[in-house]
C-alpha cells in the first residue's frame, strides 16, 4: 500500500492569511501597488460595454480573443497551446499534478517562491535544489545546476525574474538552463509573472517560451500588471500538455470568470498594456530610491542587491533574529507585514514590496529600521 507524504503547507501564503487582515501596512505582496477599475476602463463606451456583459460562464479554456492576446505574446500563432487559468498558482499546480508521480525527480531554482515546490513534494517526487548566490548578485551557480540535474530529472522549474531576489537570468544562463533540460529531456517550467516590471530599460525580460520544444511558459495579470484582484493566469506550451492540464483545469475551478476574461483582453489590448507597464515602472522607479537610500544609512543592519525586475527586494538584516520571529514581530509590533526569507530557503532575509505609495513605503521602511534598532540595543 502506497503511504501518502505528510501535506507540505504553503508556507508563503498561510503567513500571509494568518497577518494580512491585521496589520496597517501590507508589504509582503510582490506585485505593483494594484490598478483602481477606473484606471483600466477608463472611457464611458468601455464601461457601458462592461456593464453589458452577460455573467455566463466563459469558454472553459479561456475566450479565444484572450488566448490570442495572450498567443501574441510570445509570438505563437496556436491558440490551444494556451490555456487561462484562475491566477498563475492554478497553472502551476495543475501542471505538478499533470506531469509529475510520486517518485519522478524535480530540479528547482533557489531561493523561491514555494508554490511548485509544496505542490511536488506533495505529489511524493524527490526534490533537488540548484542555486542563484548572493555574494555574486543572484548570479546562477552552474556548478549547482550540474550537480541538481541528472538523467532521472522529469522537471525543471523556476521562476524568471526571481522571487524573492528580483534578479533576472542573463542569457548564458539561461542557455545553461534550456541546454540541460534538453540534455536529459525534462519538461521546463518557466513561471515569468513578473516579465514587464523592470527596473531601470523599457525591454522586457526575455521568456523561456519557444527556447525548447518541452518548455512552458506560465504568467499573470497579478505581479506586472497590478491586476491580482481579477485572479487571471495561464500558461503556454505544448498542445499535449496544455490540453492534459485542460482536464485537470475543469477539476479545480471548471473556469475564470466572465470578468476577468473581459478585463484581461482589455489589459492586453495593444492601446491599454503599454500605458499598464508605464504605470508598474513609474511605482518601481520611483519606490526604489527610497530603499536604497534607507539601506545606505542604515548598512550597519541591512544590504540588499538591486532587483532587475518586480515589485520587492530581498533585503539581509543584521541582527540576532530568525526571520520568522521577525516577520510576526513587525506584524505584532510594528504592525506592517513582510514576508520571512526561510520561507523561501534563505534565512536572514525578508522579502519586502517598495512598488507603493510614498508615504506608505517611507513609513513601512521607518518602521522596520526602528525594530531592527530594537533588537540590536
Amino acid at each position: 500500500m502506497s503511504v501518502c507524504p505528510k501535506f507540505q503547507e504553503f508556507e508563503v501564503e498561510a503567513f500571509m492569511s494568518e497577518f494580512e487582515q491585521t496589520v496597517e501596512y501590507v508589504f509582503a505582496e510582490s506585485g505593483v501597488h494594484p490598478m483602481k477599475l477606473s484606471e483600466l476602463i477608463d472611457t464611458k463606451e468601455k464601461q457601458q460595454t462592461l456593464l453589458d456583459t452577460e455573467l455566463n460562464y466563459p469558454e472553459v479554456n479561456g475566450e479565444k480573443a484572450l488566448r490570442k492576446s495572450i498567443a501574441d505574446l510570445y509570438g505563437e500563432k496556436d491558440l490551444d497551446k494556451v490555456l487561462v487559468t484562475v491566477g498563475a498558482s492554478e497553472s502551476n499546480y495543475i501542471l505538478a499534478q499533470c506531469l509529475l508521480e510520486p517518485g519522478d525527480h524535480v530540479a528547482i531554482l533557489q531561493p523561491t517562491y514555494r508554490q511548485f515546490w509544496g505542490a511536488a513534494k506533495n505529489l511524493g517526487a524527490e526534490i533537488s535544489s540548484f542555486k542563484l548566490v548572493e555574494e555574486r548578485q543572484w548570479e546562477l551557480d552552474i556548478r549547482s545546476l550540474d550537480e541538481a540535474v541528472g538523467p532521472k530529472t522529469k522537471v525543471i522549474a523556476l521562476v524568471n525574474p526571481n522571487n524573492p531576489t528580483g534578479r533576472a537570468l542573463s542569457e548564458p544562463e539561461v542557455a545553461a538552463i534550456v541546454s540541460a533540460a534538453r540534455k536529459c529531456g525534462a519538461w521546463l517550467i518557466a513561471d515569468e509573472v513578473y516579465a514587464g516590471a523592470e527596473r531601470q530599460g523599457d525591454e522586457e525580460t526575455p521568456s523561456f517560451y519557444g527556447r525548447y520544444e518541452k518548455c512552458i511558459s506560465v504568467g499573470s495579470l497579478s505581479k506586472a500588471y497590478g491586476l491580482p484582484g481579477l485572479r487571471l493566469g495561464w500558461a503556454i506550451g505544448p498542445k499535449e500538455i496544455i490540453d492534459k492540464a485542460w482536464r485537470h483545469h475543469e477539476y479545480v475551478t471548471i473556469s475564470s470568470t466572465m470578468l476577468s476574461n473581459r478585463l484581461a483582453r482589455e489589459a492586453l489590448s495593444r492601446e491599454t498594456r503599454p500605458r499598464i507597464l508605464a504605470r508598474t515602472r513609474k511605482y518601481i522607479r520611483e519606490g526604489w530610491p527610497l530603499v536604497l537610500e534607507m539601506v545606505s544609512k542604515h548598512c550597519e543592519l541591512l544590504s540588499v542587491v538591486p532587483p532587475d525586475a518586480s515589485a520587492m527586494c530581498f533585503l539581509k538584516y543584521n541582527v540576532d533574529i530568525d526571520s520568522i520571529s521577525l516577520a510576526k514581530r513587525l506584524a505584532k509590533e510594528k504592525s506592517i507585514l513582510v514576508v520571512p526569507g526561510a520561507y523561501f530557503g534563505q534565512e536572514s532575509h525578508i522579502r519586502f514590496s517598495f512598488a507603493l505609495p510614498h508615504k506608505m513605503l517611507k513609513e513601512g521602511l521607518d518602521r522596520l529600521i526602528a525594530l531592527l534598532l530594537e533588537i540590536r540595543n
